[in-house]
């Protein structure tokens, strides 16, 4: 039978794992193999660059649409396991589980529409048809998508690190974006007890001009910052004498504390998750080039002759 597309993947992939034991998931794609009875030769089936399998390529993409929409859940890298959320839906014996029906949840709906200012998002891509774009079009739209899905994944990862090893990849963020120069130099994470709130520092530029404060909250997803975690950062900097601060997290702000202005003359930027996992993918800290694919057009000049 043809290989299935990744839509087709969710429903056997969450029965596959309903028993609420803990699963690879190479052992969940072995087990797909079997069900979609998969030739040899199938299996073999690459993607179009010839740089990874095709199949299971495919469960991989159902695995993050199912995750998105809180069915499953991956404690740890290469692990699935189901949720209450994805053994409720196997209750009420659905005939296939796709995008249209995982959109009955706020999360995935979320997902769906998750972009980056001024780009295409998910939602947009998958509605497109490629008879209305150009080839360069769809190259583009298909990136973006991509790079969605690995902004969230990453995020996730990122949420599951110790408090010092966020700390530690802050810093190290604001190095690769310019500031302070060699991370032997530029920055510190502050690792004694009674900090004060401040998290780390690092230098505004090369020559130690000026120094920045670091406030750092590895918080999850529901979590939100509020004003009062921005007034205690800049009572913080005031401690240190500091007027300049950057206040990260893997969450996000609410209104209140991103409409807030420090009366003095204390000045703090607020960058949260989602600008975070954008920045470390722009600045290629946590994420590895897979794969690259070179766009050529003719070279008219080439071709006048004298």
């Amino acid at each position: 039978m043809p290989i299935p597309d990744y839509q087709s993947i969710m429903l056997p992939l969450l029965k596959a794992i309903s028993d609420g034991e803990v699963h690879l998931f190479k052992d969940v794609v072995n087990i797909l193999t079997v069900k979609f009875n998969l030739s040899e030769e199938e299996q073999k089936q690459l993607l179009p660059s010839g740089q990874a399998f095709l199949f299971p390529n495919r469960v991989g993409w159902a695995r993050t649409y199912l995750k998105k929409a809180g069915l499953i859940d991956t404690p740890k890298r290469g692990i699935l396991v189901i949720t209450p959320r994805g053994t409720a839906i196997l209750e009420e014996k659905p005939k296939q589980i796709d995008n249209n029906l995982l959109k009955q949840f706020p999360e995935f709906v979320e997902f769906q529409h998750y972009k980056k200012q001024d780009t295409t998002t998910i939602e947009a891509v998958a509605s497109s048809s490629s008879d209305e774009q150009t080839p360069e079009e769809i190259i583009e739209n298909a990136y973006q998508k991509i790079r969605a899905a690995l902004s969230i994944e990453l995020l996730d990862t990122v949420r599951e690190l110790s408090p010092f090893f966020f700390e530690r990849l802050v810093v190290e963020l604001l190095v690769k974006m310019g500031y302070g120069g060699s991370m032997k130099d530029a920055g510190e994470v502050i690792k004694k007890t009674g900090d004060e709130g401040i998290d780390g520092t690092i230098k505004e530029d090369k020559l130690g001009l000026d120094i920045i404060y670091i406030q750092a909250k590895r918080w999850q997803a529901g979590n939100m910052i509020g004003r009062p975690e921005l007034q205690k950062f800049v009572g913080a900097l005031a401690g240190q004498g500091a007027k300049k601060g950057i206040f990260i997290t893997t969450s996000s702000f609410t209104r209140e504390a991103l409409n807030y202005i420090p009366r003095n003359e204390t000045r703090i930027v607020l960058i949260d998750g989602e600008q975070l996992a954008e920045l470390m993918i722009d600045h290629n800290l946590g994420v590895a080039p897979h794969r690259m694919y070179e766009i050529k057009r003719l070279d008219s000049d080439y071709f006048v002759e004298e």
